[in-house]
């Protein structure tokens, strides 16, 4: 491990969450029950990055005020009223330097998405500093079908390779794919064929065989790790894990959240 100086940060964790969106017809685990769940949960796990996804506007704003030694960024404005935005939120010992937010589409800087794309998708990318060290972070939420995740997969790294510039990246969110599928690959830079002058080379913070993440409010798995940190550069996962807190029964959400603390690594 890295011997740090005074001025370097120890280490960076990272949090991230599928919020389940606000107007979700959920009954007893709608937002107005879940909402109060939320304050001993990020006092518990408040991290250097927070990464929300399927946050309406209403929601993000109980967010804010939850957080208040955060800034964030991913907000669209202005936006339709259901709108799902995906928030970073980001310790203020953190400086933004640059940030990056688009649509994952053929025209990734207007709203729109992928054919075969039921929604439209987006992600958030940010460059941050601290002392002397640099990070970039992003947050993004995939649709469905393989080929869009696909495509995503390869627009995410193209789009970093302009705004990160070789320093360690986390990138988190829901991927709506378990870590076998083509997205993952490409990330990974395992993709059958895959031979482009784009970096990946990320890593899974979670290993084989890799957790479920959706259980649906019933507090038990019921499908694939969906929900990703990856992370590469010089990093090193210090602490992986899968939150699986309820108050009174109440889960935040129908993921759960995920929690990494990576430490620095001689560059």
């Amino acid at each position: 491990m890295t011997t740090l100086s005074a001025n370097q940060p120890a280490g960076v964790s990272v949090f991230t969450l599928n919020l389940r969106f606000g107007l979700a017809e959920d009954g007893p685990h709608g937002w107005q029950y879940r909402k109060k769940v939320l304050p001993p949960l990020l006092r518990e796990y408040e991290a250097d990055f927070m990464a929300f996804q399927e946050v309406n506007d209403f929601q993000l704003d109980d967010l804010i005020a939850l957080l208040p030694d955060h800034r964030y960024i991913g907000r669209r404005q202005p936006a339709p009223a259901f709108w799902q935005n995906n928030i970073l939120f980001y310790r203020r010992e953190w400086r933004l330097i640059d940030s990056d937010y688009f649509f994952l589409s053929p025209t990734p800087d207007i709203p729109s998405r992928f054919r075969k794309s039921r929604w439209p998708r987006q992600c958030v990318l940010g460059r941050f500093r601290s002392a002397n060290r640099e990070i970039a972070c992003g947050n993004t939420h995939f649709d469905f079908d393989a080929d869009v995740q696909r495509r995503s997969a390869r627009l995410i790294l193209d789009r970093l390779s302009t705004l990160s510039r070789n320093c360690p990246t986390i990138l988190t969110g829901d991927f709506n794919a378990s870590p076998a599928g083509p997205a993952h690959a490409v990330f990974a830079g395992s993709e059958a064929g895959q031979n482009s002058p784009v970096k990946a080379g990320f890593t899974n913070t979670f290993d084989p065989d890799f957790p479920a993440t959706h259980h649906g409010f019933t507090g038990t798995g019921t499908g694939d790790h969906i929900d990703w940190i990856l992370y590469r550069g010089n990093l090193r996962p210090q602490s992986a894990h899968i939150v699986q807190d309820s108050i009174d029964g109440v889960y935040p959400s129908d993921h759960f959240p995920l929690q990494v603390v990576f430490e620095w690594e001689s560059a």
